[in-house]
C-alpha cells in the first residue's frame, strides 16, 4: 500500500521515495548484497531514477531488478536477483546490434522506458521499438528471442 501511495495515480504525480537519494555507494552495496542473497524476495528493488512527475506511470522510477529465490530451469540456484523484462529488453536489443523491435500494441506505453534506457546506455546506432495490431510480414529475415 505504501508503495503504490509513492507511484501516484493517472491524475496525481508519485512522491519521491525515502531511499531515492540514497548515495551511489550505498546503493552499489545494497545491490551486491542482493545479488549474494543477503535479502528475502521483495524486500529490496533496483530501481531507475528518472522522473516521479512523469505523466506516464511506467516512468516513475521503474523497477529494474528484484530478488527472486527460485531455481531457474537453466542456471539452477546462481542467480537470486532477476531483471524485469523492461529492463531486460531494450538492454538485449542494443547489445545484441538489433535495428528494429517489433512487438504487440500493448507494448505501447513502454516505448518510453526502452526509449530512456537504449539513449542513456547506449551509443548509435541504437534499436528503435515498434508497436503493431497486426503483423504479416513476408519476404523477411525475423527472429523471435525466447527467454
Amino acid at each position: 500500500q505504501k508503495k503504490r501511495l509513492h507511484k501516484g495515480t493517472l491524475t496525481t504525480v508519485g512522491k519521491n521515495c525515502c531511499y531515492r537519494n540514497r548515495s551511489v555507494e550505498e546503493n552499489l552495496q545494497l545491490f551486491e548484497e542482493m545479488k549474494k542473497g543477503k535479502y528475502k524476495d521483495q524486500t529490496h528493488v533496483l530501481r531507475a531514477k528518472i522522473d516521479m512527475s512523469s505523466p506516464n506511470m511506467l516512468m516513475r522510477d521503474p523497477i529494474l531488478y528484484r530478488i527472486k529465490h527460485a531455481s531457474h530451469y537453466e542456471t539452477g540456484d546462481k542467480w537470486v536477483i532477476y531483471p524485469m523484462y523492461d529492463f531486460a529488453h531494450p538492454l538485449s536489443d542494443a547489445i545484441e546490434g538489433i535495428s528494429h523491435s517489433i512487438c504487440t500494441l500493448e507494448f505501447d506505453a513502454h516505448r518510453p522506458l526502452y526509449d530512456w534506457l537504449v539513449n542513456e546506455l547506449f551509443e548509435e546506432p541504437r534499436p528503435k521499438q515498434h508497436e503493431f495490431a497486426r503483423l504479416n510480414i513476408s519476404h523477411t529475415i525475423t527472429n523471435t528471442i525466447s527467454y
